[in-house]
């Protein structure tokens, strides 16, 4: 009998929730599900409705179209907005720009807001006295800074390039592209619209509408939109922020552009004039995660002085007074607290926040008093927790949440920290694997701690091939599910897993971070070798048939490790770092990692050195569309393998397997399994002695 663990075409069709909203008044909460398409090669979202009380209801699907839906968030009234590329019912052909769509919460059928010629980006928010909507969208440069115009003017210039089929893009600040996507040519900016303007179309024609001969027509039936932030550049690429209770001020980050970056600052944009008002920007300083509370009285924001290579620093948690867009009586809190939040959102009674962090490999909600009491830690169990939403009228609070026995489900948190599980879309898969905490003492005397995820056990099994997984970041933590790196996939084909947490990763305080700052090769490496030891003396675990894995920054431990020890029958690097020197020049954040090593650091840190010295066969993964870490990393990788390990004939035990259309992940379903198959047949060759099966889809 299979299982979606042992047949990855099952694994790779379980549906996935991936976003949660909350109605006002709590009684609602809204899921984004991803599910896999008819032909198997892309995922499907829609949205879906559970009661916010408890898991006994039945969820209602609320979407559905070829296109998906996603980015879902509540008006004040309880409707449902969304973003979705669907076609918008009135006649019009289908389009890849996504729009913003309303579901009104009384019944009927979902319309569009917005016919933006680029599309909607995303939703920063809704206000929750107000009909007011903030979005992100692209526009391109050329189109002006009329507020209202630029639109129209948007479209016009589209409509002309696409005519003359020009792609190209100048650029006139650094960076070019970000992840897997090139910058440009449009530029992102916020806009706002008032829903309570949005009138029907009697018919699709009976209003001014655009059409393919006069794409700068509006429809006169939607919203005017707004631009708050004219001629924005690279400032927004990245832009975070929240609209106020009233809707008449949106308050967010804002990239100050630098020499070949930008610092993190707040800026408030009054909704009615336009006006920008810088709340916080200091030098070598990150401002970020603003959120206002519910009373519209306080702002809250993490403050983050600059890495250098001397150090990683303090995530600060810091709150003012807010009166429009003046901000007065800044103080720090949770000064004690040595962890670094994910989120922030403010408690119902604007008494404290609710955060969530990275502790000891998991990721708990932790509760942060504003008159700087201590922090209290609200959830205590085995679960990371994400996504914390709370109704703005009843003050429920709703959460995903996730660990590596269970994919991401939605919870109810009370306030004394009871959690109740809430109805899914996506019913939780029963996994073969069990967890282990373990943990050990490395040489300089830290404690080092991981899960190990052990096989079902059977008679007759004997000690089970350890799989050592490194995880990416580097400033990370394995505490909760990935469908990318899944270690019951493995469990299910009888290994052990190593999930472990070395220097460098968060949730153990930055002293436990910073023992492998400018450093990688050291601390990091020897915690992870100290954490194995301790595992491979356990009796069930054959520590004749080991591995070592990882991707990212796990990847360039996987160089590091192949470098320096034989005790790995098999290496596989994942999108890897293997030259520093040229990495630090090519990747799309060069500044941030140029800056958190010295030329010593960057020297003695760099695999590439060690390529002569690697015996364990090595299976490298890249793909050509990863902007993170270049596809030349692993092309350089490759070549100089074949230089010091090649045969005479060019034939080597090592294998590059290469996506052309993938990123830093391997996002697309068909290439997962051709992943997952070509990993595992490396597996079996050289950690369990079988024959090497080229997976059929490889050709």
């Amino acid at each position: 009998m299979t299982t979606p663990f042992t047949d990855l075409d099952q694994y790779t069709a379980l549906p996935r929730v991936d976003g949660i909203a909350v109605s006002p008044d709590g009684s609602r909460v809204a899921l984004t599900v991803s599910v896999l398409d008819a032909d198997g090669t892309g995922y499907r979202r829609s949205v879906w409705a559970v009661p916010g009380s408890d898991d006994t209801a039945a969820p209602v699907r609320l979407t559905r179209s070829a296109k998906g839906e996603g980015g879902v968030s509540f008006t004040r009234t309880g409707d449902l907005l969304f973003v979705s590329a669907r076609p918008d019912g009135d006649g019009e052909k289908d389009s890849d720009a996504a729009q913003l769509w309303v579901l009104p919460a009384a019944g009927g059928e979902a319309r569009p807001v917005t016919k933006l010629a680029g599309g909607v980006g995303g939703v920063i928010g809704a206000a929750s006295h107000a009909d007011t909507v903030a979005v992100t969208a692209g526009l391109l440069p050329g189109a002006g800074t009329d507020r209202t115009g630029v639109v129209a003017a948007d479209a016009e210039l589209r409509g002309r390039r696409k005519e003359r089929k020009v792609q190209a893009i100048l650029h006139e600040t650094y960076p070019v592209r970000f992840w897997d996507h090139d910058l440009g040519p449009d530029e992102t900016h916020v806009l706002t619209l008032d829903l309570g303007t949005l009138a029907e179309a009697s018919t699709a024609r009976d209003v001014s509408t655009s059409t393919d001969d006069d794409p700068a027509t509006y429809p006169k039936h939607l919203p005017v939109l707004t631009d708050l932030t004219p001629t924005p550049g690279r400032s927004l690429e990245h832009v975070d922020g929240v609209l106020s209770l009233d809707g008449s001020v949106v308050v967010a980050t804002v990239g100050a552009q630098e020499a070949r970056g930008s610092r993190s600052t707040v800026v408030a944009f009054d909704v009615a004039t336009g006006t920008r008002t810088v709340l916080l920007d200091d030098p070598d300083v990150d401002h970020e995660m603003p959120t206002i509370s519910h009373d519209g009285r306080t702002l809250a924001w993490v403050r983050t002085e600059r890495f250098t290579p001397r150090g990683a620093t303090a995530q600060e948690i810091w709150v003012a007074s807010l009166d429009g867009s003046t901000l007065s009586g800044a103080r720090r809190i949770a000064v004690e607290w040595d962890r670094w939040p994910s989120e922030l959102v403010f408690t119902h009674d604007d008494g404290a926040l609710l955060a969530t962090a990275d502790h000891d490999g998991r990721a708990p909600v932790f509760r942060i008093p504003l008159d700087g009491g201590a922090v209290e830690q609200l959830t205590h169990d085995d679960w990371a927790y994400s996504s914390l939403r709370v109704a703005a009228a009843s003050g429920t609070v709703v959460a995903l949440r996730a660990s590596w026995a269970a994919p991401l489900h939605p919870v109810r948190i009370d306030a004394d920290g009871t959690v109740t599980t809430l109805a899914t879309p996506a019913p939780l898969p029963e996994v073969p694997g069990h967890l282990d905490e373990v943990e050990t003492t490395a040489a300089d005397g830290s404690r080092v701690r991981g899960w190990l995820l052990l096989p079902p056990s059977s008679d007759g099994d004997g000690p089970r091939p350890l799989l050592l997984w490194i995880h990416g970041g580097p400033l990370n933590s394995w505490n909760q599910w990935s469908w990318r790196w899944n270690p019951q996939l493995a469990a299910a084909r009888g290994y052990a897993v190593l999930l472990p947490d070395p220097a460098l990763s968060t949730g153990y305080g930055l002293d436990f971070i910073n023992r492998g700052w400018n450093a990688w090769g050291q601390a990091p490496f020897t915690d992870l070798m100290a954490i194995t030891d301790a595992v491979v003396a356990r009796a069930d675990i054959d520590e004749t048939r080991t591995a070592a894995m990882g991707g990212s920054f796990g990847g360039y431990m996987a160089n590091w490790v192949a470098g320096h020890t034989d005790r790995f029958r098999a290496i596989v690097t994942h999108a890897s770092l293997w030259a520093l020197d040229q990495f630090n020049g090519t990747t799309d954040m060069s500044q941030y990692w140029q800056s958190i090593f010295d030329e010593t650091g960057l020297h003695e840190n760099d695999p590439h050195r060690f390529v002569a010295d690697i015996t364990s066969p090595m299976l490298v993964i890249h793909g050509d569309k990863d902007y993170r870490v270049p596809i030349g990393e692993g092309l350089r990788l490759w070549s100089e393998l074949a230089e010091h390990h090649a045969a005479g004939d060019g034939t080597m035990p090592h294998r590059f397997l290469y996506f052309p259309d993938e990123n830093h992940w391997v996002l697309k379903p068909q290439h997962a399994v051709v992943w997952y198959e070509t990993v595992f047949a490396f597996l079996e060759q050289h950690v369990l002695g079988g024959e090497w099966r080229r997976p059929e889809l490889l050709g």
